[in-house]
């Protein structure tokens, strides 16, 4: 049995021409190329990010605020997939991953400002890797939307009828423990450890430019009672 394509007036009539001879349910077909395709695609510009951060010298440059402000957008990322892997879909769900999509899009442009105005040079490769990570947000969002398009319809009314709209309601189906395990494997050494070493490089480095500069200011004291 096929997914209905969802639409308005003859838009729908011609989507439905167009899908006829189709022998996927769409549904399922969508669900897997979030779970298996977008999701697990995410780590892959994540970490040539981290590279393109080691390799234009972040901890000499913009150093612990920019490295800060990734950590802020994995988590404004983080939280609404966490979310949306154990809890159904509904207009509480949808307004998070909206609220976050936009947050995030925010942060993402005071990232690339932290970085110029620190001399970092961001080179064309890690812009266009940047679009990576900006887009797919918005491209998973935009799966979902589609999916439960009655819940958006839902969200557009305030959520009035639907007893579970402003509440986390479980998954009645939620993935296998299998599968959130692999996930949260990808999570620790795609994003927490590469991620948590630039932060900490980035420590390491002020601490040291604070030394050397409570050394300096000693040694002119020092000339200076000389």
């Amino acid at each position: 049995m096929r997914a209905p394509v969802p639409g308005f007036g003859g838009a729908s009539g011609q989507a439905a021409e167009m899908a006829r001879g189709a022998t996927v349910d769409t549904g399922e077909v969508t669900t897997r190329f979030l779970l298996y395709g977008l999701l697990p695609g995410w780590f892959v510009p994540g970490l040539a990010d981290w590279a393109m951060h080691r390799r234009t010298g972040i901890e000499d440059t913009s150093g612990t605020k920019e490295s800060l402000i990734h950590s802020l957008m994995m988590a404004e990322v983080g939280l609404p997939i966490a979310l949306t892997l154990r809890y159904e879909v509904n207009p509480l769900l949808l307004a998070v991953q909206l609220g976050a999509a936009a947050v995030h899009e925010a942060t993402a442009l005071w990232d690339v400002r932290t970085a110029q105005d620190s001399d970092r040079e961001v080179k064309p490769i890690e812009q266009h890797i940047h679009s990576f990570l900006e887009s797919l947000p918005f491209g998973g969002l935009v799966s979902l939307m589609c999916l439960h398009s009655d819940q958006v319809r839902s969200l557009l009314r305030g959520g009035r009828g639907n007893p579970d709209a402003w509440r986390l309601v479980p998954r009645r189906h939620p993935p296998s423990p299998g599968y959130l395990a692999g996930i949260a494997v990808a999570i620790g050494a795609c994003v927490l450890l590469p991620y948590g070493e630039e932060l900490l490089r980035c420590r390491r480095a002020a601490k040291g430019k604070k030394r050397r500069a409570r050394f300096h200011r000693a040694a002119l004291r020092k000339l200076k009672g000389a």
